[in-house]
């Protein structure tokens, strides 16, 4: 491996662009941050079941989860430093995923709120 003029980004035998250790190392801490917080969350009084604002929970959790995701692609799997081209072809799809998983959960619940209640 040779290491680039600032150091923050390494390329292998083979021309692939990779990111330093220090760059691996301070994502692994923003992801322990945000995993802690996520625990945190869940455990707030304020969004426990049953309290005024309990409906903040799903989407405070899910923008944490899609964070922590969005780094873990970026700069594990190295989509961070590949062309354009692959990271559109990762993420069009993905977010068509997470827009229908939005509209089912969304139908679901209101469906149980009619059909149940």
């Amino acid at each position: 491996m040779t290491a680039s003029h600032d150091n923050a980004v390494t390329t292998d035998a083979h021309g692939g662009a990779h990111g330093s250790i220090r760059t691996y190392l301070v994502v692994a801490a923003i992801l322990v941050v945000v995993t802690t917080l996520e625990v945190f969350t869940y455990f707030l009084p304020y969004l426990a079941v049953g309290q005024p604002m309990h409906w903040l929970l799903l989407p405070v959790l899910s923008c944490m989860a899609f964070f922590k995701f969005w780094l873990v692609v970026s700069f594990y799997m190295h989509l961070h430093y590949d062309a354009p081209f692959y990271t559109r072809i990762f993420y069009i799809p993905l977010s068509v995923a997470l827009a229908m998983t939005i509209v089912v959960m969304l139908l679901t619940a209101t469906m149980k709120s009619r059909l149940f209640w």
